[in-house]
């Protein structure tokens, strides 16, 4: 039987399955919040996790899945991988409106603070564990046309700082992996003349972060991780 939990959004996407599969074969009990519409579709990789139905961007609904993932008694919280987000082209700043610049921050900083904000009293009772946060090379590296998208993902690794800070006396760790594009079907079919091959394999995305998650890498907290492959 699984002795720790780990709560990972996205799951039922293309880099989260694998994600998901990582840790479930590592042993750890996992949690994953899905929508009702993803959750209708086949969830690869995730034979032994337990979906939870949420909208992220619910407080409510955040706080019960939460609930869920910590409620095993013995198998504490002791991690959670924020992989919900989501890109949009645009145009330059003064061609994007607000509301999609808007749409950026509600997509990709929202469930993250949301889902970490109700997981870490959990995390500090269980006597510490590990947040992941998935960022971007955008955050660091923006390109034209991404602004929002860009502004979003520094947020994501700003906020993840912060936590390790707050929360570094606790016993509770926090880092980020800043990915550059992932070999997602999803992103394959948006890019098909692309070279995949300098992508990076969700398999070797996944491994980074259950490292990150373990208690192999208990002294690394506030990092920021780039992980893009052969780009």
């Amino acid at each position: 039987m699984a002795d720790r939990t780990a709560l990972v959004t996205g799951a039922t996407g293309g880099l989260g399955g694998a994600v998901a599969a990582a840790f479930a074969e590592a042993g750890w009990r996992v949690v994953a919040p899905a929508r009702r519409t993803a959750r209708t579709t086949a969830v690869a990789g995730l034979t032994r996790a337990e979906v939870v139905e949420a909208d992220l961007a619910d407080p409510a609904a955040v706080r019960a899945a939460v609930e869920v993932a910590a409620g095993h008694p013995g198998a504490p919280l002791r991690a959670v991988v924020n992989l919900v987000g989501g890109y949009a082209a645009g145009g330059l700043v003064h061609e994007t409106p607000v509301e999609e610049f808007d749409r950026m921050l509600a997509l990709n900083l929202r469930p993250t603070y949301l889902v970490t904000q109700a997981s870490l009293p959990h995390l500090v009772a269980a006597g510490g564990g590990s947040v992941v946060c998935v960022s971007s090379r955008a955050a660091v590296a923006p390109f034209a046309g991404a602004a929002g998208y860009a502004t979003a993902k520094a947020a994501v690794l700003a906020f993840a700082n912060a936590v390790a800070v707050e929360y570094g006396a606790a016993g509770v760790r926090c880092n980020t992996v800043l990915p550059s594009v992932v070999d997602t079907p999803a992103n394959r079919a948006a890019l098909p003349d692309a070279d995949h091959s300098r992508w990076v394999p969700p398999a070797d995305l996944a491994a980074l972060i259950l490292f990150l998650a373990g208690d192999e890498s208990r002294p690394t907290s506030g990092a920021a991780i780039p992980a893009y492959g052969r780009a």
